[in-house]
């Protein structure tokens, strides 16, 4: 399932049902669940189970009137006064005895007596795959959960990569080169390849030495390719210095905006993937921006420029926005445009 599926459905599970995400390391468990609570209007109480013992879930004993008691920790005890969005994450990382103690957690929804607030939700994460060393989850423990094993997608990460502040250059490298994103196949021991969080990694390492990919375009610092080889590896490395190396012939969103009669010609020579990078772009753009009239003009100008496809794809992504008024101001130029395009596309298709 991708992530925003995930999220969507998710949010739709009645709040006594546990959910367990399995998926590689570094694509963004714990954020992906800060959408779901953040959906939810919930507070997000992240807990690994690989660091604890179960005397750090049960609590602290003490002599009460004769009798032991447990103490609850603070955390569970807020989950239990207060709605909140508990994450136990790295859950087949641990020890059997925290495991067991876990198990009542998610299946009673509640420890020692105390019980979690009935809006409460319960979220796990586990890393699924035979390279990683990590417990197998037996029938009675993966029988509490709804379990789904995500598959992030290019545009998931793209899409969270825009709202989350990563360099517009790596976005737009990502965007142009999906293959970059995330290793596929055997692993090598030792050996660093990219990752969802390395990416992200790397965007806040070059954001530290003060490095804007957009300025450096043409002429990248010679630290740029040492520190991105400890992040992503050396053929994502080689490849993004190339790319920015060559960054300053990009197209912009701004230059379609602000300056289509000077970049058409470029445009015209570019082919199906560069456009649709283009347009990507502009999509983002449009999220927190109104646009002149000049600037819908131009846009306008920009879409029947390329294919039917391409255009009806645009307008599909367009109405994501959720900019009404851009929107609107396209559709008062392109109405007859995307029509002939919706024609053209489905004849070719037949």
């Amino acid at each position: 399932m991708d992530i925003k599926t995930f999220v969507e459905t998710a949010s739709r599970l009645p709040a006594d049902i546990s959910l367990m995400v399995r998926g590689p390391h570094g694509i963004g468990k714990s954020q992906i669940f800060k959408q779901v609570a953040d959906k939810l209007g919930l507070e997000l109480v992240d807990r690994r189970l690989s660091q604890m013992t179960e005397g750090d879930l049960l609590g602290l004993p003490e002599l009460t009137d004769g009798v032991t008691r447990f103490c609850p920790p603070d955390w569970f005890m807020d989950c239990c006064k207060y709605p909140r969005a508990l994450l136990l994450d790295e859950y087949n990382r641990a020890t059997p005895e925290v495991l067991q103690t876990a198990m009542q957690i998610t299946l009673d929804r509640e420890l020692n007596g105390h019980k979690l607030h009935s809006g409460t939700r319960i979220f796990a994460a586990v890393n699924a795959s035979a390279e990683y060393s990590v417990n197998e989850l037996d029938p009675a423990q993966a029988d509490r959960f709804w379990t789904i094993d995500l598959e992030p997608t290019v545009e998931d990460w793209l899409n969270w990569a825009s709202g989350a502040g990563v360099d517009s250059v790596i976005i737009d490298f990502i965007r142009q080169h999906p293959g970059h994103l995330r290793h596929k196949g055997q692993v090598e021991p030792g050996k660093v390849y990219p990752s969802q969080r390395s990416w992200d990694r790397l965007a806040q390492a070059l954001r530290h030495s003060g490095v804007d990919l957009t300025e450096a375009a043409g002429n990248p610092p010679g630290f740029l390719y040492p520190i991105c080889l400890g992040f992503v590896g050396v053929e994502a490395a080689i490849s993004l210095r190339d790319f920015v190396k060559n960054y300053d012939s990009v197209i912009s969103a701004e230059d379609i905006l602000d300056n289509w009669k000077k970049v058409k010609s470029k445009v015209d020579k570019l082919n199906a993937d560069k456009q649709n990078a283009i347009s990507e772009k502009i999509l983002v753009h449009c999220k927190d921006h109104s646009w002149s009239d000049t600037q819908v003009q131009n846009v306008a100008a920009f879409i029947k420029s390329t294919s039917s496809e391409q255009t009806v794809a645009f307008f599909n992504k367009v109405m994501e926005t959720n900019n009404v008024g851009n929107i609107r101001a396209l559709h008062k130029i392109l109405g007859p445009e995307l029509l002939r395009a919706v024609t053209a596309a489905g004849v070719g298709r037949k």
